[in-house]
């Protein structure tokens, strides 16, 4: 059990009440590339997570669109900002928008009104095996979805990056044409594909998105893809990922409660603090907390 501060940037909440979430609530349930997610396929509030964590030192969280459909964004942005306010556990959000919808810029500002907020996430996990993809086609190259993502700079919204290895390329270069955006690259970067030929991929596709000083990496979802999980076969991919982008710009999270399918908290944490045990007190201290709060300017205590 680790005794850090944590900051955990990544992290759901879902009331069944007041959104719809297709994923979680059509029955039968969809498939998933995450795995069956029927035991989380229920409310899972503050108090949940709350419960979950109990025990560790949260400081923060970074409450990370939930998929609620497109026609309740803005309402899942009103929800989670009086959350917020309650003042329970600082939080800071980051909200849903299809970056190539025509009104795209409507959107934007109307989250950007709430004080919570602080970036956008809009999946576009393109993979040519249908039980793997998240989306229909691979929309990163297509203009009007650069378009809606060159908006972000305008609302100073910083931009949390779901995609395959396969797609880092386009998405290196986008962010060096756009310096002034904060790219927060999602869960590890999904290796979802682990024979030599995808390992190569995720590795150079981290490389280059690396190689972007306004690009940071959070570490969490491994165990959507390694469901089985052990210390040991996560190790190199953590690893790999902190040596990609440092440990200034690497962060863990816990993507709960989607990654509760696959072990509780204190598992996922304890795994990052066995891996890390041979960083600097002060790297620790970033990774776990630090650069969360930085990146989601969550006003913290550490």
């Amino acid at each position: 059990m680790t005794s850090l501060p944590i900051v955990d940037p990544h992290m759901h909440l879902w009331d069944f009440t007041r959104q719809h979430y297709s994923w979680l609530m059509d029955r039968p349930l969809p498939s998933n590339a995450a795995g069956n997610v029927e035991p989380i396929a229920k409310p899972y509030g503050l108090t949940d997570y709350l419960a979950d964590t109990a025990g560790y030192d949260v400081r923060g969280v970074v409450h990370v669109e939930a998929g609620a459909s497109t026609a309740h964004s803005l309402a899942e942005t009103q929800w989670l900002q009086g959350v917020a306010d309650e003042g329970r556990l600082p939080m800071a959000l980051v909200a849903f928008a299809a970056l190539n919808a025509p009104d795209v810029e409507k959107l934007l500002a109307g989250h950007a009104e709430h004080g919570a907020v602080r970036g956008i996430r809009h999946i576009i996990n393109w993979h040519s095996d249908p039980a793997k993809t998240y989306s229909a086609r691979d929309v990163i190259g297509d203009a009007d979805w650069q378009r809606g993502y060159a908006l972000l700079a305008k609302y100073r919204l910083s931009f949390d990056l779901q995609i395959y290895p396969s797609q880092m390329a386009v998405a290196a270069e986008l962010a060096a044409r756009h310096p002034d955006i904060p790219v927060i690259l999602n869960h590890a970067g999904m290796p979802t594909d682990q024979d030599a030929d995808g390992l190569a991929l995720w590795r150079q596709g981290l490389a280059l998105l690396a190689a972007q000083p306004n690009v940071a990496i959070k570490i969490s979802g491994l165990a959507m893809i390694d469901r089985q999980w052990t210390v040991d076969s996560l190790r190199p991919f953590v690893l790999h990922a902190i040596d990609a982008f440092g440990p200034d710009r690497a962060m863990f999270a816990s993507n709960f409660p989607v990654d509760k399918l696959y072990g509780g908290f204190g598992a996922h944490y304890a795994a990052y603090d066995a891996i890390t045990a041979d960083f600097t007190d002060a790297e620790r201290r970033a990774m776990f907390a630090g650069n969360a709060a930085h990146l989601y300017r969550l006003a913290v205590t550490l």
